[in-house]
């Protein structure tokens, strides 16, 4: 065991947040001084780089539009034992950032997530707190309950979270895409509560409730079918069943009395639904093969970075 002191990075990703993000880093170098932060800009059109910088931060760039591709930037750029990122909007509580690090350490996780609570309706939109329980619901009934808000952004991460992470979301689905990591590779994880304000004054979410609501919910059914191909195409071919069946009897109910097949259109969509069905069984069992070896290395890369504990 190491008892040297972790390299810790603050992650923010930001677009267009000039209003908070220098209150925002001002706060984190009191909480966590001596601690590098880093705000990525990911193509703003005011002034959020040149203010993020004049508070202290460290100032890069990522030209691709979307949250996913400067997740993946900031995570393939950044060196570090233990990664905080939150949104630089400054709706989350800087003053738990030292409780979230310290869980992560000394319960040996790889990801802790700040769960939001408010009563404030200026700081959770009615349609983001539905839309965000149905997919947290939604998530929990594919994959397991372990997560209670999976679209927050206030999260901590271990070195071999973060080296192991594929990230290929390009948008605000980023945060799905990582508890879905987490609970395929079996990650030791917690969530913790932590306030959540409205933004300030000035300040607007990016966030679409109905058109990222359906990017996210599109990512967790992609997830679903490739994480779980057995089960997905096992539902597939049990539809696709039902849809002959349904065909087949009236077809049969008129043979029992003609003794002859009238309906050949539908007796050839009949046979074309079931057998579809039998092969959509059968791709669900190839799949499955191949998604676990996918496990298996992804959960090797994982086990070749040290714990948060270890040097």
């Amino acid at each position: 065991m190491s008892t040297a002191t972790p390299r810790i990075a603050v992650l923010l990703p930001c677009y267009n947040e000039e209003v908070a993000i220098g209150q925002l880093v001002t706060a984190l170098k009191q909480a966590l001084p001596r601690i590098p932060i880093y705000v990525y800009d990911n193509n703003s059109t005011d002034r959020t780089s040149e203010i993020a910088a004049a508070a202290g931060a460290i100032v890069k760039f990522e030209p691709q539009k979307g949250k996913g591709n400067v997740v993946r930037r900031m995570f393939a750029d950044i060196d570090a034992d233990i990664y905080l990122m939150m949104d630089g909007d400054m709706t989350y509580d800087v003053s738990r950032a030292n409780e979230l690090i310290a869980k992560l350490q000394s319960e040996t996780l790889d990801m802790v997530v700040g769960r939001r609570i408010t009563d404030d309706p200026n700081a959770y939109r009615a349609g983001h707190r539905w839309g965000n329980n149905a997919l947290t619901g939604t998530l929990k009934i594919i994959f397991g309950q372990r997560f209670e808000d999976i679209l927050s952004g206030y999260r901590v991460f271990s070195r071999r979270f973060v080296k192991s992470f594929p990230t290929l979301s390009k948008g605000f689905e980023i945060e799905t895409e990582m508890s879905i990591h987490a609970l395929e590779l079996g990650l030791p994880v917690a969530e913790v509560d932590t306030d959540y304000f409205a933004r300030p004054e000035g300040s607007f979410s990016k966030l679409n409730t109905y058109r990222d609501g359906i990017r996210i919910l599109w990512t967790i059914m992609n997830l679903f079918r490739t994480e779980k191909p057995l089960i997905f195409f096992s539902i597939v071919s049990l539809i696709l069943s039902i849809f002959s069946l349904a065909v087949f009897f009236p077809i049969w109910e008129e043979f029992k009395l003609t003794g002859s097949v009238e309906r050949v259109p539908s007796t050839i969509l009949c046979v074309g639904l079931m057998i579809s069905a039998v092969f959509s069984l059968f791709t669900g069992f190839i799949l499955d093969s191949t998604s676990r070896l996918i496990k298996e290395t992804r959960r090797l890369h994982y086990l070749n970075m040290p714990s948060p504990q270890e040097k």
